[in-house]
């Protein structure tokens, strides 16, 4: 299914209901490559599973250390509810 989603003037765009639906999640990871907006669920069981090692960029928010996946889980958790 393609759609051409308009923009609110807050920048938000809506996912159809029927593309929500094959989700077990609201929650979503978004990037850009380029020109092309990437838009894929968030899975945030399986993260919690995993025992990886997050590593980012993130010297104003972490004083440049890593971050352990739980820890990045709980964070997200928390934003927006």
């Amino acid at each position: 299914m393609t759609i051409i989603a308009k923009a609110t003037t807050k920048g938000q765009i809506t996912l159809p209901v029927q593309w929500r639906k094959n989700f077990s999640t609201n929650r979503f990871f978004i990037k850009t490559k380029g020109d092309v907006l990437e838009i894929r669920p968030l899975d945030l069981a399986k993260l919690e599973s995993q025992n990886d090692y997050t590593v980012f960029d993130a010297i104003r928010d972490n004083q440049g250390r890593g971050l352990e996946a739980n820890d990045l889980i709980k964070i997200l958790k928390n934003i927006n509810g």
